[in-house]
């Protein structure tokens, strides 16, 4: 049991419409991360072997130095925003990269300071500190505060929406049990969760459970159909979560180009949008009791 939120069933909900009187928000989340050589935590495209895992490292690395650009243009061409999920390490590795997003309006979602760590298992004071310090960059390189946070891994301690509701957040993207945005309970008020994909996501699909990027299209194409027609009847969420050292190799960017244009091309009932610009949203029009 927990109390961060209450259950209530997708058929007892507040009715809403989104901005222009659609019926499905639909985001793209790009995470763009860092990652150390030779030290702690890093996505394994094969099992990792004594450091410096220079094979994983420097699959990663791609992402960032190719990957991430092939994306941006794919977002150009099909004219579509994102919300870019960076590891606060990336202002010090690459800025290069959060300035061509900035320069577009993409919002900029604050995702930990760097991959190689997760913050589950660590103790409310050291969690603390790496929240601040992560904020703190974001901050200053953008001049305003993030609006949005997505925990490394997904990995949170008991504390984490606490201490995030503290450091001025207004929504998080970690709990991922919903079609909709829904409020949790903080020591310090309400958080929104705004919905985050477990499978529409290459990550945990096609390294995860190895998933080909045809299916992989398949998927977010039959996934927006189905939510597109269930929407009908009440405001629904669609994310889709992609990494640039995955989505960005040439030959899962092609089937991805398909997926993307399917949803760029069918304007009527979707709101291509960021995860912040839902949360706002959500804010006027069903805010936290």
């Amino acid at each position: 049991m927990h109390t961060r939120f209450a259950y209530q069933s997708i058929r007892q909900r507040k009715e809403y419409r989104w901005p222009g009187d659609k019926q499905l928000a639909v985001y793209l989340a790009l995470n763009v991360e860092s990652y150390s050589l030779g030290e702690g935590l890093i996505e394994e495209l094969l099992p990792a072997g004594p450091q410096p895992d220079v094979l994983n490292y420097s699959w990663c690395e791609y992402g960032n130095r190719v990957g991430v650009w092939r994306i941006l243009d794919l977002l150009d061409e099909l004219q579509l925003p994102v919300t870019l999920l960076v590891n606060s390490a990336l202002y010090a590795t690459a800025p290069d990269i959060i300035s061509a997003f900035r320069e577009r309006g993409d919002e900029i979602a604050c995702h930990g300071r760097t991959n190689s760590e997760r913050q589950g298992g660590l103790s409310r004071e050291v969690e603390a500190a790496l929240i601040a310090e992560a904020t703190h960059t974001l901050t200053q390189q953008e001049g305003r505060h993030p609006g949005g946070w997505l925990s490394p891994w997904i990995s949170e301690t008991d504390a984490t929406p606490d201490l995030l509701k503290a450091a001025g957040y207004r929504y998080m993207l970690d709990w991922c049990c919903d079609d909709q945005p829904l409020w949790c309970n903080t020591e310090a008020g309400p958080l929104l969760a705004v919905p985050y994909p477990q499978e529409i996501n290459d990550s945990s699909t096609i390294i995860g459970r190895y998933v080909t990027a045809p299916d992989f299209a398949a998927m977010i194409i039959d996934q927006f159909d189905e939510m597109l027609e269930q929407s009908r009847t009440q405001p629904l969420v669609m994310g889709i979560a992609l990494h640039s050292h995955i989505s960005g190799q040439p030959f899962r960017l092609r089937h991805l180009r398909r997926a993307l244009r399917h949803i760029a091309d069918r304007s009527h009932g979707h709101w291509l949008t960021s995860a912040g610009a839902i949360a706002q949203h959500i804010e006027q029009v069903a805010p936290a009791r």
